[in-house]
């Protein structure tokens, strides 16, 4: 495994999960400074989860694991805001938070999935329940989604059923189309093996069944 290495980050209100995109407008002096360094330099980003205080103006409090983002495209505009398209890469730790000059920065730990598998028939079985749960809250009004994303997310788990990449790539895959807020999400990220982010989802989804009364 890498040693640790000083980070450009970028504290968000939710957190971002391995292979999934991060669209970001970025219009505050010190995450222009950010910008300029990682598209000047092609050098990736890390990502954590603000648990408290605000994505705006600092003196926010931090999680200590994130996710480094790979930016793909990236524009400057005239006024000196960014946007922005990044997508997450692995998964990290916080060794120790620096000083926020000229933006947050922090000495990272690259923190893999431990071993484990998901069967076959787990991952079946997963997905089949996601899909109910989409189509039931579709049926209810309650999807929060437009008709060409949520066509996008049904698409993706038709791919997930018939999946054969391994058992990390694959949960977080899931993990990302599961509807979920900031701190499930999170806890999904925390997770220390596949299995038991599977756990996780399994937990998140028992929630939304509540909700459309499935249970």
């Amino acid at each position: 495994m890498p040693p640790p290495e000083i980070r450009p980050m970028f504290p968000l209100g939710s957190p971002l999960l391995p292979g999934a995109a991060l669209p970001l407008h970025i219009f505050e002096p010190r995450y222009r400074e950010l910008a300029r360094r990682c598209t000047g330099d092609d050098e990736p980003f890390g990502v954590v989860m603000i648990e408290r205080g605000s994505e705006v103006g600092g003196g926010d409090v931090r999680a200590g694991v994130g996710c480094l983002a790979v930016i793909a495209q990236y524009r400057e505009l005239p006024d000196g805001r960014w946007v922005m398209l990044a997508t997450g890469d692995r998964r990290i730790r916080v060794v120790e938070w620096l000083q926020d000059d000229p933006y947050p920065r922090a000495l990272t730990a690259d923190w893999p999935d431990d071993p484990a598998e998901i069967p076959a028939r787990e991952r079946t079985a997963m997905v089949a329940r996601l899909r109910r749960l989409r189509a039931r809250a579709s049926e209810i009004g309650a999807m929060g989604a437009t008709a060409a994303e949520s066509a996008a997310i049904d698409d993706q788990l038709a791919q997930l059923a018939m999946a054969t990449v391994e058992a990390s790539a694959w949960s977080f895959q899931l993990a990302s189309l599961v509807p979920a807020g900031p701190f499930d999400r999170h806890s999904m990220l925390c997770a220390p093996d596949p299995a038991r982010r599977l756990g996780v989802i399994s937990e998140v989804l028992d929630g939304v069944e509540e909700l459309l009364g499935e249970r």
